[in-house]
């Protein structure tokens, strides 16, 4: 337990995972994760097991990109780029967060939501009775047409596209859009998705 305080895990811990990982019943239970909480990065931090056990690993960019600390309250970053200060503002968006920060932004000038194209076929962490596509498309319409921000420009990001590129073969999109008869192809699914931002 030391190793793993210090940042490292023993050969033998990580041989034990390894072996974990590859059993099938943990292979079908994986490809269930919409069904649980299951973050959906574990998959590709299990795959690299091998090369992230190693004593001298530093982390790649996809490692950085795919991993997920939950933001709570409101976190600020400010930066300046070709003379233009920008302060932004990264907020927590579970529904018991939101009361945190909806007040804060009278007067913002952009607004960057972030969706993710994978949560198609899962629910919300504090409500598993709620679609979190459907979560999202609620919350962006509640933004897009809030008083405070009647002036303000709002630029939708759908990310996890990967994910959504590899879930889409498997889980067809009519799971949280039932009227959606189109293929299940990326192309055609992602096209449907953004209209619903529309």
């Amino acid at each position: 337990s030391d190793s793993i305080e210090e940042g490292s895990m023993p050969p033998e811990l990580a041989d034990v995972i390894k072996r974990l990982w590859s059993d099938s019943g943990v292979q079908a239970s994986f490809e269930r994760a919409a069904e649980y909480q299951l973050n959906d990065s574990a998959g590709y931090y299990l795959g690299e097991l091998d090369r992230i056990t190693k004593s001298d690993y530093l982390p790649n960019e996809q490692d950085v990109l795919r991993s997920r600390v939950k933001t709570t309250g409101i976190i600020e970053e400010q930066f300046s780029c070709k003379e233009l200060h920008f302060r932004m503002f990264d907020v927590g968006g579970q529904r018991s967060e939101r009361k945190k920060w909806i007040h804060c932004f009278e007067g913002v000038t952009c607004i960057i939501f972030c969706g993710a194209l994978s949560a198609y076929d899962m629910v919300l962490v504090e409500d598993d009775e709620v679609n979190r596509m459907h979560e999202s498309l609620h919350l962006f319409n509640s933004i897009c047409n809030h008083r405070f921000f009647a002036t303000t420009s709002i630029v939708l990001f759908l990310n996890k596209k990967d994910l959504f590129e590899e879930k889409i073969k498997k889980v067809h999109l009519s799971i949280c859009f039932p009227d959606y008869d189109g293929p299940n192809t990326y192309d055609d699914a992602s096209d449907y998705i953004k209209k619903q931002f529309e």
